[in-house]
């Protein structure tokens, strides 16, 4: 049997398809396009959509898959009808009006019921449909369900409209973690009756032929993301693990962390796993972050270029986007003036500091899962493993554990085996100065009033 997964990334869209044995064989990539249109800026989801269909309908054609599996990033929501949107789906980075915005805050649930802090622009979704319900009323009285970003394209590709917990539960603000159901926001707003019923990530809940292929093939829910990426690992038996999944996001879950230990002021939040269990979360925009610390760079980072910025103390300070641990003051680059290459580096120092101070945050001591896209080479993991000596560091065998995850619950499903290759050890770099080049770092930053002391990380 074989899977496709469409993993729709917020500055990346990808189709996979898996073999049983995790093996990817065919991949497509596209970029989603963000348009303005009616006062906001929102998805060209028709041109989305075209490129899906080509994508899973020659999927199907050469590689005979049997089942489409979706995995999705955060804080999007959509309105839809019998057939189609009632309106354009949101970019979540969009601040709405000072005035809307101020009653909307008003309105929001206590960290102690939702466990998600207040955040800026759509980062809690709850706040973006409240802007649209302020402002575009019939998108809601039209719509009869609202639906995770994943579980939209599971429906617009043929299945029923359902929800899954792992995305409601992603600091959204609609879900009470302790309660395991909606929070007091969605029976004050009235929109528990347009909540379809749960079905679990990866349950068919359709039939369908893309693109008018010659053979219908099985519908699955979709996925958060990062979500997807704790299941991908979490269903190996590593024993407790923290996974560091990145991205656009850069997302940090540790399932044994304390829940009385989380900050609402520094992103951490609790997640919800597939099967309704909380999960300590902290985050930050790190692949943002890098693009725009590096300039964009997207090719292999020299270790020459790491060892020539530690050692001149070239360094970047947060913030270079909303959010994250340290969000009060904006991003600067310290030190001389680097080169093409040594700012990647620099780019990528400043994402390892940031992810070590965020597994000191999330008590993290556990083996330390490092996967995704910024961990190309596997750079980034052998920098965390050697600022923490003390705890254990594996990689993803691929970089692609959420979309891996999601195949391994739309498998797992239908009853059948998926053998994702195992995560590999990570062995330490080794670059002179580097411990001191940290806490120098985060001397500067508690300097700026950013940075608290350590706490709980191992070593």
């Amino acid at each position: 049997m074989k899977m496709a997964v469409l993993d729709f990334g917020k500055t990346n869209s990808k189709l996979f398809v898996f073999a049983q044995d995790g093996r990817i064989l065919d991949e497509r990539r596209t970029r989603p396009n963000w348009m303005r249109k009616g006062g906001f800026s929102v998805l060209d989801e028709p041109a989305l959509y075209d490129w899906a269909v080509r994508a899973v309908s020659d999927a199907i054609d050469d590689h005979g898959v049997e089942g489409l599996m979706v995995s999705g990033h955060g804080c999007t929501f959509a309105l839809v009808d019998d057939i189609s949107l009632t309106h354009p789906i949101l970019d979540y980075e969009q601040e709405p009006p000072a005035e809307i915005a101020a009653g909307i805050d008003r309105r929001i649930p206590d960290f102690a019921e939702t466990f998600s802090p207040k955040l800026p622009l759509g980062f809690n979704y709850s706040r973006h449909m409240l802007w649209l319900q302020a402002v575009e009323p019939g998108a809601f009285t039209t719509a009869k369900s609202i639906l995770g970003y994943p579980q939209y394209w599971s429906w617009r590709f043929g299945g029923r409209a359902v929800s899954e917990v792992s995305y409601l539960g992603c600091h959204s603000h609609l879900w009470a973690p302790r309660k395991r159901d909606f929070s007091s926001l969605v029976d004050a707003e009235g929109w528990r009756g347009r909540m379809p019923a749960f079905e679990r990530a990866g349950a068919v809940i359709g039939e369908q032929r893309p693109g008018g292929a010659a053979r219908p093939i099985a519908i699955h829910n979709g996925v958060h993301d990062s979500n997807a990426a704790l299941h991908a690992y979490r269903r190996q038996q590593l024993g407790p693990v923290t996974v560091v999944s990145t991205g656009t996001w850069v997302v940090v879950l540790n399932p044994d962390c304390p829940l009385d230990v989380l900050d609402r002021d520094r992103d951490m939040l609790v997640n919800v796993d597939v099967d309704g269990g909380p999960v300590p979360t902290i985050r930050f925009m790190g692949g943002r972050e890098f693009a725009t610390i590096s300039g964009d760079w997207q090719g292999a980072i020299d270790r020459s270029s790491v060892q020539q910025v530690i050692d001149a103390g070239i360094m970047a300070l947060p913030s270079f986007a909303p959010g994250g641990p340290m969000p009060h003051h904006s991003g600067e680059l310290m030190g001389r003036t680097p080169s093409a290459g040594e700012r990647s580096a620099v780019a990528l120092l400043y994402v390892a500091l940031m992810i070590d101070l965020c597994l000191d945050l999330i008590h993290s001591n556990n083996t330390v899962i490092v996967d995704g896209g910024l961990n190309t080479g596997g750079l980034l993991a052998s920098l965390l493993a050697e600022l923490r000596p003390g705890q254990a560091f594996m990689q993803g065998a691929t970089l692609e554990g959420s979309a891996t995850g999601a195949a391994a619950l739309a498998f797992e499903s239908v009853g059948r085996e998926f053998a994702a290759e195992a995560p590999e050890a990570v062995r330490a770099s080794n670059f002179a100065g580097l411990v001191g080049y940290r806490d120098r770092w985060r001397g500067l930053a508690a300097d700026r009033g950013m940075a608290g002391a350590a706490v709980g990380g191992a070593r």
